[in-house]
Parts: structure tokens; C-alpha cells; sequence
């Protein structure tokens, strides 16, 4: 087991210079782009007991709005009513988010400041057109930077060739039903995306 800075160390060299220098305080031009490619990205928040959550969130490319530069309006879409990340915002008011564009290894982390807005202007810009969200999380920017490809060549995430058929795991009804006990009406992986579709 380690335990401190120095054991850790040990084991692995100091970071390039281009790796400690990449990271910025606001959002430039590469940034902006990435994020009006991105459908997809995942919201790291944590709890005042540090208890850590990471949800993923998604919509059409560039449903995260950029304001400026050190501004990200992300709208919050219908899930599950838990309120995981929405609460440890309440409690913390920090978040990072890891943007993903199909088809790029690389992917955009940013960590900053984030609140839960109810301004009309807020809710607006993030009106898609068919549905305008309860609230918006605000983040204020404090660090920006792209990372690197190798995790995603390593897991070969968005090669064809290393697609899982759906078919080989239970329906998520069957497997939250054996994790819980709860029976439900059992249902088809069609019949569930139909039920999604509403709130998609």
C-alpha cells in the first residue's frame, strides 16, 4: 500500500512539460469546437462526505451551451428523479465534466464551479426546441485541457469490430430486478427504448 506523495512518485517519472502546461483557465477556440461536437459527456460531482458520483449526460451535438469563455451551461434533461449529481452540487458546487465526440479518442476535461439556475435567460438558451429544462447547471470554468487518446485505443471504444451486441447482457429491468427484488412487468429491450422515447 502507499501512502504518500513520494512512494507514488517512485513509480512513475515527472509529467512533460506539454502534459502540466496543456491545462488552461478558460475555454479557447479548441475547446469551444469539441464541445459543440459533443453529444455526450459525464458529470463527476461529490458530496460534503465525499461521496463521489459520476452521471453521464447526453444530447444533439452542442446541447451544452458556451456563452463565453468561462461559462458552460449544461441543461438538465429527465432521468430518474435521484438527484445524485444535483444535490452534491448544492453541497459542494464543484464538478468536472469529461466531453466525448464519437469517433475521437481524445476527450475534453473541465472542472469548475457550478450552481443550479432557474434564470429565465439560462433556461432559454438551453430551449432545444422541443423541451426547455427545469434548470440549467452554470459552471464557471477554473480549468480546462484535452486528453489524450490512449484510453480509448487501448479499450478500442469506437471500433466496429469491438461492439458488444446488447443481446448478450439481461434487459436492465431483469437485472435491476435480480439486484433488488423487485419484480416488474417484464420487458423487452424494444419495449423499454419505446417507454424512453418521450423523454429522450
Amino acid at each position: 500500500m502507499l501512502h504518500t506523495d513520494a512512494e507514488l512518485r517512485q513509480l512513475y517519472a515527472q509529467p512533460m512539460e506539454r502534459a502540466v502546461r496543456k491545462e488552461i483557465p478558460a475555454l479557447d477556440v479548441h475547446c469551444r469546437r469539441f464541445i459543440a461536437l459533443s453529444p455526450f459527456l459525464v458529470l463527476s460531482t461529490g458530496s460534503a462526505d465525499h461521496q463521489l458520483d459520476a452521471s453521464p449526460r447526453g444530447g444533439a451535438p452542442g446541447f451544452v451551451q458556451v456563452p463565453d469563455d468561462h461559462t458552460l451551461l449544461l441543461p438538465d434533461a429527465p432521468g430518474n428523479n435521484r438527484l445524485d449529481s444535483l444535490q452534491n452540487i448544492l453541497a459542494t458546487g464543484q464538478v468536472g465534466l469529461l466531453f466525448m465526440v464519437p469517433g475521437v479518442d481524445e476527450t475534453l476535461r473541465v472542472n469548475g464551479r457550478a450552481v443550479l439556475s432557474t434564470d429565465p435567460a439560462d433556461i432559454a438558451a438551453c430551449d432545444d426546441g422541443r423541451r426547455a429544462p427545469k434548470l440549467v447547471l452554470r459552471v464557471t470554468v477554473q480549468a480546462a485541457y484535452l486528453h489524450c487518446a490512449k484510453a480509448f485505443m487501448r479499450s478500442r471504444l469506437w471500433d466496429p469490430a469491438a461492439r458488444v451486441e446488447r443481446s448478450v447482457l439481461p434487459t436492465i429491468g431483469q437485472m435491476i430486478a435480480d439486484q433488488t427484488g423487485l419484480q416488474v412487468a417484464p420487458e423487452s429491450q424494444e419495449q423499454m427504448v419505446r417507454r424512453y422515447a418521450a423523454d429522450l
